[in-house]
């Protein structure tokens, strides 16, 4: 596995967000990475669904149909960078060379209009979680914030992010790794 100033390249993993990390915005948060190199990292938050737009109604905005019958996802909060671009996670059996990012064998992710169309006709992805915005972290920033003990890490599960209700990710994803959510502390400590 290649590596990043001592750490492993995290793509395909969960960023599991440490009681008392310091930003409310990612309180809670269970994070997707979907890229993660040298340069920084670029993941999606994948259990703050919005309160304020249904997929229903941005597909309206856009001007696309929806097939009568179809299952549409919820829309989620990415993260707090480019909030009005939407970004879909899916599984890999929907791509296309030109506009989707394979992430590892169980997850892509594909940020154009196309994948809305094909979801709203039902010919888009067994599962699909959409997201308005995404979280990044220029180069070294990540790792320092991992390093300060603001993030675990784990392996990502796709019955996580796609089955699991929204309310109960961030401790399904601690016990995922053998973590009690209840004993976590909101400090640490350093030998």
């Amino acid at each position: 596995m290649t590596e990043v100033q001592g750490a492993e390249y995290l793509s395909g993993k969960f960023l599991i967000a440490m009681p008392g990390m310091g930003d409310t915005r990612f309180e809670k948060s269970v994070v997707f990475l979907c890229a993660h190199s040298e340069d920084g990292a670029m993941g999606l938050i994948v259990n703050k669904p919005s309160a304020d737009l249904q997929f229903s109604e941005m597909l309206d905005q856009l001007s696309i149909d929806v097939k009568d019958g179809v299952d549409t996802p919820d829309i989620h909060f990415g993260g707090p960078v480019e909030i009005g671009r939407g970004f879909v996670l899916h599984t890999t059996d929907y791509g296309t060379l030109e506009s989707t990012l394979q992430v590892d064998e169980r997850f892509s992710m594909t940020a154009t209009r196309d994948v809305l169309e094909d979801i709203a006709q039902g010919q888009g992805p067994n599962k699909a979680l959409l997201a308005l915005g995404y979280s990044g972290w220029g180069a070294g920033q990540l790792e320092t914030e991992i390093s300060s003990n603001g993030w675990l890490i784990c392996d990502a599960l796709s019955e996580i992010v796609f089955d699991e209700r929204n309310s109960s990710k961030w401790e399904a994803a601690l016990r995922s790794m053998g973590v009690n959510p209840l004993l976590l502390a909101a400090s640490a400590g350093h030998a």
